[in-house]
């Protein structure tokens, strides 16, 4: 036997056992199975009665929405029809309706308000860039100067949901927006670094952060701007990339090219859109009445019912 074979062999021996399980999915495995601290016994002492009357807690009690009792769900019924085996009625019992919320999308002139509340450089250069670029708010955050093509007018969106790759339009506006902004801190690579005490600039005027800016950073003056202005929906950062969507499709863009943008796997993710835009539906109105105004025979008279012969 190789001495190759041998160190494999002994790093496996060394291996702890489940030391390949990431911690996260660990610590989720562990909330998904909260029931048995619910019931408060050994899960294989659970019964079909705690699983109703967890799930009743989880949607009565917690407010669970039905995305949360989906995911809840899903581990509980693993772990008892795979790992401790039950054969319950229960499972093929409970069904979550499926329910598809549309999302809050603001109109234009909304959103340019919106935007025009940001009180400092970065959180307007920030909101402009999710908004005119189509971005998840990680996506806009891990932004890298390397990611804008100026000349071909695309930025290259690598670090998305999925780690699927996509090219978006890279507008003027915001292409002369972000230099601007990125005067202000020279990082080498990010153009959203992070701004805090923590992180402070070179001689140079450098920003020397190690990481972009925070979630939290941009989801709270986003959370302060939407109470300000009060518009009667909730608004998030996904706000915007929603309303990219729907007033590029208010635009004539087509639905293909948006699902491209907005990097969808699935054109059916897109057509959601098709709910949410006012010009659409106003056109839509508009070619019925065109196409259903008359009945037949009113050509010759305005004010006839159509074909007297039939109406009789």
């Amino acid at each position: 036997m190789s001495k190759s074979n041998n160190r494999r062999r002994n790093s496996q021996k060394s291996a702890a056992l489940g030391a390949y399980f990431p911690e996260d999915l660990r610590q989720k495995l562990s909330e998904d199975l909260q029931l048995s601290d619910f019931a408060k016994c050994s899960p294989d002492q659970v019964t079909e009665n705690h699983v109703r009357q967890f799930f009743l807690h989880l949607k009565n009690d917690r407010g669970f929405a039905y995305g949360s009792l989906r995911v809840a769900l899903s581990g509980v019924k693993f772990f008892f029809t795979r790992t401790c085996k039950r054969d319950w009625d229960i499972f093929s019992m409970l069904k979550l309706q499926n329910i598809t919320a549309l999302p809050e999308v603001l109109t234009i002139s909304q959103t340019h308000e919106l935007i025009g509340q940001a009180n400092t450089l970065r959180i307007y250069a920030y909101f402009w860039t999710a908004y005119s670029m189509g971005l998840r708010l990680n996506e806009a955050l891990h932004l890298q100067t390397t990611d804008l093509q100026s000349q071909r007018g695309f930025a290259h969106i690598h670090r998305g949901k999925g780690a699927k790759d996509r090219y978006v339009p890279l507008p003027e506006s915001t292409l002369k927006l972000l230099r601007a902004y990125w005067l202000t801190h020279h990082h080498d690579t990010w153009i959203f670094p992070a701004v805090s005490p923590g992180y402070c600039f070179d001689i140079h005027g450098k920003s020397k952060a190690e990481r972009p800016m925070s979630e939290t950073t941009v989801q709270g003056a986003m959370k302060q701007i939407a109470k300000k202005l009060n518009f009667g929906k909730k608004i998030t950062i996904h706000t915007l990339r929603h309303s990219y969507a729907t007033h590029l499709l208010e635009a004539g863009v087509g639905l293909k090219v948006i699902q491209k943008y907005m990097g969808h796997s699935s054109l059916q993710t897109t057509l959601v859109y098709l709910h949410l835009t006012e010009d659409a539906e106003a056109n839509a109105r508009g070619a019925i009445d065109g196409l259903f105004g008359k009945l037949p025979g009113d050509d010759d008279d305005p004010d006839a019912l159509g074909c007297p012969a039939r109406l009789k």
